[in-house]
């Protein structure tokens, strides 16, 4: 299976699933997409000698060549590691089933258009929660309301600021979501 890494940003996820993946030879990260040509993620697929694409937010709404880009590398299935566009809707189509995301919170609280990062960790906090934790679910054509696969918690102490908060976190997606991405494919899960 071939699979495709959309990101927006610093890359960490990407990389930490990439590593996990070497060597797999079933499943073999192919390919990482970026709508921002300078994020580091492009870098970390240099690095990692894994190809990479980069494209603008309207070529990726108004025409194929992420999707072309994709058949051309043979994808079967996508996933999103801090990519902060909306996937359009015929992406989702054609992939049906086959695009998952993690997000920085227990959906389906803290959810929604605008909350990523640390958007997130700071309305958390502020509204005192005792737990956060990540959530591993499918995308669909509305921000984080796609069938929730996977949930992992952490307790937040009350000393935790959002810095503090998105380490935790980090460390629960670094963890989980290689790991829950091979069961998907797999179909363990």
């Amino acid at each position: 299976m071939n699979v495709a890494i959309f990101a927006s940003g610093n890359g960490s996820n990407a990389q930490q699933i990439v590593e996990y993946f070497a060597g797999n030879p079933n499943i073999r990260i192919s390919l990482i997409l970026s709508n921002k040509k300078d994020a580091y993620v492009l870098q970390r697929a240099k690095n990692l000698n894994i190809s990479s694409f980069s494209f603008t937010s309207s070529e990726l709404k108004t025409t194929n060549i992420v999707y072309d880009k994709l058949k051309d590398f043979d994808i079967g299935f996508i996933v999103l590691a801090g990519f902060m566009l909306k996937v359009p809707d015929s992406l989702i189509q054609k992939f049906s089933g086959r695009i998952i995301n993690i997000h920085p919170a227990l959906l389906p609280k803290y959810g929604g258009k605008g909350m990523f990062g640390e958007h997130v960790h700071m309305a958390v906090i502020a509204a005192k929660e005792k737990e956060s934790g990540i959530t591993i679910h499918f995308v669909n054509e509305k921000y984080d309301e796609g069938k929730i696969i996977f949930q992992a918690r952490c307790e937040i102490d009350i000393k935790d600021t959002p810095e503090s908060l998105a380490l935790k976190i980090h460390e629960l997606e670094h963890y989980h979501y290689p790991r829950i991405i091979e069961k998907i494919i797999t179909k363990e899960i």
